[in-house]
């Protein structure tokens, strides 16, 4: 089963996506949207992004590391949860690249 994304909106009535793999498990998040459409935008980004390692930026904070995918236009579109090691920032990244450009759309908004 290969990974997909979620709509979903936030409890503040912001659009959301979530992109999960294969087992589930969420790889990245992203900022609140105003509509849903601005919403599959983002995740379109993030299907034409993934396969570039300079869409990502690393970052690390109290012993944690995290990433971003960004946009063209250096817009962050989604962000990683926070991992304890480099190695497994970097199998996120794998996974993002793996999992994103042809995963379906699940619409929970409704």
């Amino acid at each position: 089963m290969p990974g997909k994304f979620e709509l979903y909106k936030d409890k503040g009535g912001k659009v959301r996506f979530r992109l999960k793999a294969a087992n589930g498990q969420i790889i990245l998040a992203s900022q609140g949207y105003q509509t849903k459409l601005s919403a599959k935008n983002g995740i379109g980004s993030v299907q034409r992004n993934a396969a570039d390692d300079a869409r990502f930026e690393r970052k690390s904070s109290k012993g944690k590391v995290m990433f971003n995918i960004k946009a063209v236009t250096g817009q962050v579109v989604g962000t990683s949860e926070r991992y304890d090691s480099e190695k497994s920032c970097e199998n996120g990244i794998k996974s993002v690249g793996t999992n994103a450009p042809g995963a379906k759309i699940e619409d929970l908004t409704a």
